[in-house]
């Protein structure tokens, strides 16, 4: 393959395509923003489905390491009551398609499988513009700009390349998280850590819930979700801790002691997730020379096949370039044609599992659409 790969972004989906490549024999060259792998916390737990997760891992060659990453029972799940009453409990009996890792784990595995120098740390993309016949140039915020005749931008809900390929921009949801952590749970708080189980929990009512996972080390992970407008957490101070953890606890007020202290007892300052959507079935017309890959492509409301769908893109993409080297442009004809149906699915299943966490007959609608979904062939 005789043109250039540059990635922007340095997150699972460009990761994995630089891997994928690279096992083809393709070099590329991946711009991340952070200074540096270790520069910020990587999020929490993230579960690989076995029909797309893994199958991008298979195709990085990479499963042997990503085994060896599976923290065993967190597939576990729980549906609770407000007041704590267990509504549909199902362990982890080992038999489950969507191991949980930690993020920041399974992207160490991606970047210890690359070259020396393949990321180049502290690019964090400006802007872009199209130099005609199939080129592009990346301007980064230190001035420095780099040309390539294959742009693809794996840089998020706000990607700098999309605007080449789409007027599309990310929307806000009408819903936030609040994320929350607290540390050597079994020790510290046994009430809480009991109620959350092995895995997952969901403490779901209509317009909110809240939301944890048990991770490595007695660690409790809670992401409270809330639906309100964006001025309403404005109206928050998030700077003061103490403030905005007291206004957050308070939509929860009557609620199961063990639930609300995944709130009260945070020994991290709450950190406000405003969630953002692309439309549902976003796509473009081809435009020589770039494509985009993950949440650049196709940013839903959350639904746990986020993580998954930018490794599968990357993976398919890796595929599709090495399949076809000397054609880069039915390279990404194909990939995309995949990509759009893939991406619309999972933004619409996402906006399903939003009405069935969070809508009128929460938490009822969840587990009844859980216990469908099981009985079905």
């Amino acid at each position: 393959m005789t043109t250039d790969v540059t990635i922007i972004g340095a997150g699972l989906g460009g990761l994995t395509l630089a891997r994928v490549l690279h096992v083809h024999g393709i070099p590329a060259t991946v711009y991340e923003a952070e200074a540096s792998p270790t520069d910020r916390a990587q999020g929490g737990m993230l579960d690989v489905h076995d029909y797309n997760g893994q199958l991008a891992l298979e195709a990085a060659d990479l499963m042997d390491e990503f085994r060896s990453l599976v923290l065993e029972g967190r597939e576990a799940i729980r549906i609770l009551d407000r007041d704590g009453t267990v509504l549909f409990d199902q362990p982890d009996d080992g038999t489950g398609g969507r191991p949980e890792v930690m993020r920041g784990e399974l992207r160490r595995i991606l970047l210890d499988s690359l070259p020396a120098g393949t990321v180049r740390w502290g690019h964090k993309a400006r802007g872009t513009r199209a130099l005609g016949e199939g080129r592009h140039e990346v301007t980064f915020t230190d001035g420095t700009t780099v040309v390539t005749g294959l742009l693809v931008g794996a840089d998020g809900a706000w990607s700098r390349v999309r605007p080449l390929l789409s007027d599309a921009t990310p929307e806000y949801t009408g819903r936030s998280f609040v994320e929350t952590y607290l540390f050597d749970a079994d020790t510290r708080h046994p009430a809480t850590a009991k109620a959350v189980g092995g895995g997952s929990l969901l403490a779901l009512a209509p317009g909110k819930g809240i939301q944890a996972h048990r991770e490595s080390g007695g660690t409790l992970h809670t992401y409270v979700a809330l639906t309100e407008p964006q001025e309403w957490f404005g109206a928050i101070d998030f700077a003061d801790a103490a403030v905005a953890t007291a206004r957050i606890a308070q939509e929860f007020d009557g609620w199961a002691p063990e639930l609300t202290a995944l709130i009260t007892d945070s020994e991290t300052a709450p950190v406000l997730r405003p969630l953002h959507a692309l439309p549902i079935g976003h796509r473009w017309d081809r435009v020589p020379g770039v494509t985009l890959v993950g949440d650049a492509a196709h940013l839903s409301a959350p639904n746990g096949e986020g993580a998954n769908l930018a490794l599968y893109d990357g993976a398919e993409l890796g595929k599709a370039l090495a399949a076809h080297p000397d054609d880069v442009e039915a390279a990404l004809t194909e990939y995309e044609q995949a990509l759009f149906p893939r991406g619309t699915e999972a933004a619409t299943d996402g906006t399903r599992l939003h009405e069935l966490m969070f809508g009128d007959d929460a938490p009822h609608s969840l587990f009844t659409a859980i216990a469908e979904d099981e009985r079905t062939p």
